[in-house]
């Protein structure tokens, strides 16, 4: 099996630096690294040149088009059997290749998706953003860990179709909008095999602040309306979780002013939640400060998910 590895990149040449050296020092070497530049003001033609020779590398130049459309243009491009697609924000394990190609043989798989984690050189707050984003405590875990791995929904940072696959169900429809959850719906309707391979991880960066996580989040709810305009079923009970939890957190600040015995034990109920938060970070990374700043990424992730969702379906209904 030949791997085609498919790397959209929009402004982010370091980061890419740092991915492409995780490529080059990959266990199992059969595949390409085709990157396509979407309309970068800062380029990463000069960071590919440096590693040509070390690997079969294709650049491909294109004007701005978002990153589920250059994924696309770089999946027409490919000559490989199978497409890895990696955010550009990604570093990957030595033998990610190698995990990968032994567990799509082993399950027959058509497409997967793999979960992501920090690695021990991150920094403590970019712990905690990996905290907030996989933590049962925050989204069930649904990002990295199932019991049944056929019922995961890839993330376009790490995710793969076959050429068959691609052939038959097409690329992206949307440039960035949930465009990954949309593609992992339609893979699995269309009656291919998708689970999540959870030996399959990378190292994720995230974001750089907090600003931008909580940005990002609110993007996430956003999205998953979006992917509902394609697929009705996509909102599920866990996807209104956050914006349970938001109007618990309202209702609190509310009982303040007017129900004041609400009060103690709805605090009680976010007392128990925080502790387990802080808890539980700080044991995954030995680290008291990480466990401080997971308490406050986590409500970010949730608060920020909880209200992108709630404006997108209100947006939503008043379009009609």
């Amino acid at each position: 099996m030949y791997f085609s590895i498919i790397i959209p990149v929009f402004n982010r040449p370091d980061e890419l630096l740092e991915l492409l050296e995780s490529l080059a020092e990959q266990t199992l070497p059969e595949f390409e690294v085709i990157v396509v530049e979407d309309g970068s003001d800062i380029k990463s033609d000069e960071v590919v040149d440096s590693f040509r020779g070390r690997m079969d590398l294709q650049y491909i130049f294109q004007q701005n088009t978002g990153q589920g459309f250059a994924r696309n243009k770089g999946m027409n491009q490919a000559n490989g059997d199978f497409f890895v697609i990696l955010d550009s924000d990604v570093i990957l394990p030595k033998r990610y290749m190698e995990v990968l190609k032994e567990a799509i043989y082993n399950r027959n798989l058509d497409a997967f998706g793999g979960p992501d984690a920090a690695a021990d050189d991150f920094s403590n707050l970019q712990k905690a953003m990996d905290f907030a984003m996989t933590s049962f405590w925050t989204t069930g875990g649904i990002r990295g860990k199932l019991k049944d791995p056929s019922k995961y929904q890839a993330r376009g940072f790490n995710m793969g179709v076959s050429r068959k696959v691609f052939e038959q169900v097409g690329g992206f429809v949307d440039p960035n909008r949930g465009e990954d959850i949309e593609w992992s719906i339609r893979i699995k309707k269309a009656g291919f095999k998708l689970e999540l391979v959870e030996e399959a991880f990378v190292y994720h960066k995230r974001k750089s602040t907090l600003g931008s996580f909580a940005k990002q989040a609110f993007s996430f709810g956003r999205n998953r309306v979006n992917v509902s305009r394609f697929h009705p079923e996509a909102i599920k009970l866990v996807h209104l979780l956050p914006t349970f939890f938001l109007i618990f957190l309202i209702s609190i600040v509310l009982n303040v002013a007017l129900y004041k015995f609400l009060l103690v034990p709805h605090l009680l109920i976010l007392g128990i939640w925080a502790g387990l938060i802080v808890y539980s970070a700080s044991w995954k990374y030995q680290s008291i400060l990480v466990g401080d700043l997971a308490l406050l990424t986590s409500l970010i992730q949730l608060c920020g998910y909880g209200a992108g969702l709630v404006v997108e379906l209100v947006r939503k209904r008043l379009k009609g």
